[in-house]
């Protein structure tokens, strides 16, 4: 996927150097990122930090989420996944 750009914030996403490594070793294609930050569900941290997550029922690996810092673009920082909301 080319430039990404999220509907739901009106921003454009950066992904980290690191986020992609992470995307890479969990098999997270963009495309299931970009559906994390637009449609998933998010807990804040402050203004401008947050979590966004959502759950793949065809992956066994439980809620993947992104940490995400919302300044200019949406810059995500991490992705993860074995995610839990405790």
């Amino acid at each position: 996927m080319d430039a990404m750009f999220s509907i739901r914030f009106q921003r454009s996403v950066i992904i980290t150097r690191h986020a992609r490594i992470r995307m890479s070793e969990r098999d997270i294609p963009d495309a299931m990122l970009l559906e994390v930050i637009d449609c998933g569900e998010t807990r804040y941290r402050d203004d401008t930090h947050l979590w966004a997550f959502k759950d793949f029922p065809e992956r066994n690996d439980n809620l993947l989420c992104a940490v995400v810092v919302l300044e200019d673009a949406v810059v995500v920082k991490t992705v993860m996944h074995h995610f839990s909301i405790l």
